[in-house]
């Protein structure tokens, strides 16, 4: 991509450059903004360093590349993490200076910047970059901050410091020292006061004289003057004020930037960007694109599932498609109009929706199925934080489920925690658009689907299957540590998605590479149990990528939980209309008949009384256990019945050990193989009977009978608690007492 850099003058940003170079990326344009007036140093910003702004005039010539100025009019008016627009704000200078440079040069596609550790400045960033249609490139986001200052210095950055406030840099004897000559030091301070190494805490300013990216000249500081804000002796405040500079010419730098990746302008041009800021094409199409409904589509058949009561899913599906279907477009905009329909009618809407599954019946219209989804779920409707989202191919067309269908996680209460990193980093994989990376609710984190793709380059990484489960495991422990979670000790359920492209031999590999990378080294003195781990043959992937990893960790509270907590927890519940599981005939008849296949089809894992996860496999062995005959099994709605019964008897048994309410159910699956031909809506009609059984024998007071089924039937090319996928159908189930 075309890059346009943004630069401070400080060594975050050369770096940055570099960084955008070494991944095949073009720097056409600096971008700068400084103070209103020429003779102030520095702002009361957070968003901007400008200390040393009046050399930073130079970069242009040192690399042969136009700068664009703006003077920043805003000041901070918007002082929460997650920036919305504002006018006035400083934020917005940055958006005009930027609107500017991608007017002039259109070709422009992306935004570089030197955020290492402040969600503030990273926000605010990608918040332009959205409005402006632009990627944020952020390549030193969340990297160890001692490698990047030895890499920095290693690569050639000659910078000095230009401002110290921190305890252990006096402006006496640290203000204008390079880097090199500081390392050793700031390692120490680090190691004695805990100070940031590269200065993400405003503990020290730098600005460049020199770098590789200066192929035509470098700058020289002839003379500085030492300004002191604060003379505090433990930390004392000071900067460093240029008084004279020039620019000296490198050895053969007229021909020393032919190599295409920084574009080479025949004269270095200096644009002073002035004037009002004004609405871009992309923010103005934004505003105006409205949200589709399902008034078009009046004769479909859209069917609902909902769970729970405080933490619920709901799922929503084409019933009988045949006739009435016209198409994924058509079909996602019935579904998601009907849950947005569901939402609202709950007094909820899209900011209480934690987690989306999205089920596509081709991956060959997954830029379609987004382009609906956004016009959907947007960060505006989502104050918050978006959802995160996991999206696969399933053959809903061949079950009769139409060409989409949706589930999402709900909460009553608008209180969670979202991770949405926009910018291509070398931390994880980016979200560019309405779905983040993890949501964090109560204790549980839901982690977006993890591909294994190289985070900044956003490819699949090569080597086929195993290889790219490694890096989705990489991936997704970057994203648990920002939770300060870890894959490894608290994780709940693991879902894995294989594609179905991938061979018998194949298959066998992953389950191994999954034990030898990741169980293996599980952790489970947190826990007291391993967590679930779930196989699902999907007919594709995005990107046709071989594997898709979701997991579902327990990340819990600063203060602890001890028994007396869960008791409290428990009671709670029952007192707001939990149904607790409880004995009954129906239940006493079906433990006698099941009870003694319990450990050969379940996996259950319980974290501190509070989450339940658990797997029912129903393999060809247990069909045989639980059926009179095996004939014509799979066309036989008795043995259909007789299959659903076990379930809903297992799925009981395991709340009522656990003491679990069916309210507390966030989300119960059943995955089954289109191999058997079986229709989705046999399959759900079948469980329906059984939970109706159930609830009748019980005068429903185990669980609800409004009609409305309390779980979605997945149509799969397999499943199973091994690679291989062979169930005849399994069991997803989460719990928790929210």
């Amino acid at each position: 991509m075309e890059v346009v850099a943004l630069v401070s003058g400080g060594k975050d940003s050369c770096f940055s450059m570099m960084r955008c170079l070494d991944y095949g990326h073009k720097v056409v344009a600096l971008a700068n903004l400084i103070p209103l007036d020429d003779a102030v140093d520095e702002l009361d910003s957070y968003m901007y360093q400008t200390v040393g702004h009046q050399i930073v005039v130079c970069y242009a010539k040192c690399m042969g590349l136009p700068l664009f100025r703006r003077r920043i009019s805003g000041s901070t008016r918007d002082h929460a993490l997650k920036y919305s627009v504002t006018p006035g704000d400083e934020v917005e200078d940055m958006f005009a200076l930027l609107s500017e440079v991608k007017w002039r040069i259109p070709s422009v596609g992306a935004v570089s910047s030197g955020a290492i550790a402040s969600d503030y400045q990273r926000l605010r960033v990608e918040s332009v970059c959205s409005r402006l249609g632009l990627v944020s490139l952020a390549y030193m986001w969340k990297q160890d901050q001692t490698l990047l200052l030895e890499e920095m210095i290693r690569r050639g950055i000659v910078a000095i410091t230009v401002k110290v406030a921190a305890m252990g840099l006096k402006p006496s004897a640290h203000l204008g020292k390079e880097l090199s000559q500081l390392k050793s030091h700031l390692l120490q301070m680090n190691e004695s006061y805990g100070i940031n190494v590269c200065g993400e805490g405003g503990e020290y300013e730098t600005l460049t004289l020199d770098c590789p990216l200066f192929r035509n000249a470098r700058i020289v500081l002839d003379d500085f003057e030492v300004i002191l804000h604060s003379a505090d002796s433990i930390a004392s405040v000071g900067i460093l004020h240029p008084l004279a500079f020039h620019v000296e010419a490198k050895p053969g730098s007229s021909s020393s930037i032919d190599d295409g990746t920084i574009a080479r302008e025949s004269s270095s041009c200096l644009y002073e960007v002035n004037g009002d800021i004004v609405q871009t094409d992309v923010e103005d199409k934004q505003t105006r694109n409205p949200t589709p409904t399902s008034d078009a589509y009046p004769s479909m058949d859209v069917c609902i599932s909902k769970t729970g009561k405080t933490l619920f899913s709901i799922g929503c599906w084409i019933g009988e498609p045949s006739s009435a279907s016209k198409g994924l477009k058509e079909d996602l905009v019935a579904v998601l109009s009907r849950i947005q329909n569901q939402l609202k009618e709950d007094g909820l809407s899209w900011a209480n929706v934690l987690y989306v599954h999205l089920y596509i019946s081709s991956m060959k219209e997954f830029a379609l199925a987004n382009e609906v989804y956004v016009s959907f779920i947007t960060e505006k409707k989502c104050h918050l934080g978006v959802p995160s989202r996991s999206t696969i191919e399933l053959p809903l067309v061949q079950a009769g489920l139409g060409n989409a269908y949706v589930e999402v996680l709900v909460s009553n209460d608008l209180v969670k925690r979202v991770l949405h990193v926009q910018s291509i980093s070398c931390w994880a994989p980016s979200c560019i658009g309405p779905y983040s990376q993890a949501t964090l609710y109560g204790e549980v984190l839901y982690m977006a689907g993890q591909l294994g793709l190289d985070p900044p380059t956003m490819k699949l990484c090569p080597g086929g299957a195993t290889a790219q489960l490694e890096l989705a495991l990489r991936n997704s422990e970057a994203v648990a540590n920002a939770f300060k979670g870890s894959i490894f000790s608290s994780a709940i359920h693991f879902l894995v998605y294989c594609s179905a492209h991938l061979t018998s031999s194949e298959k066998e590999e992953v389950e191994h590479k999954l034990q030898n990378s990741y169980i293996a080294h599980l952790d489970s003195s947190g826990t007291g149990s391993y967590p679930t781990i779930l196989y699902v043959l999907a007919p594709d992937l995005p990107k046709g990528a071989c594997v898709e990893i979701k997991p579902t960790l327990y990340v819990p509270a600063d203060n602890g939980y001890s028994d007396d907590d869960d008791d409290v927890e428990i009671t709670r519940e029952l007192e707001i209309g939990g149904s607790k599981p409880a004995s009954s005939k129906v239940l006493s008849e079906w433990s006698a008949r099941y009870s003694d296949l319990r450990n050969s089809c379940c996996l259950v894992h319980t974290v501190a009384g509070k989450i339940c996860s658990a797997i029912v496999s129903i393999t060809n062995d247990i069909v045989s256990k639980i059926c009179s005959s095996m004939e014509q099994l799979h066309q036989s709605e008795e043995h259909l019945k007789a299959i659903a019964r076990f379930c809903v008897f297992q799925i009981a048994k395991i709340l009522i050990d656990n003491s679990f309410t069916w309210d507390s159910i966030t989300m119960l699956r059943f995955y089954y193989s289109v191999e058997h031909s079986v229709a989705a809506d046999v399959m759900s009609r079948m469980f329906s009977e059984a939970f109706a059984e159930l609830g009748k024998a019980t005068g429903g007071s185990l669980i609800r009978t409004d009609g409305v089924p309390v779980f979605n039937v997945l149509p799969v090319s397999g499943s199973g608690c091994s690679a291989s996928m062979l169930d005849i159908l399994t069991c997803e189930l989460l719990a928790s007492k929210a």
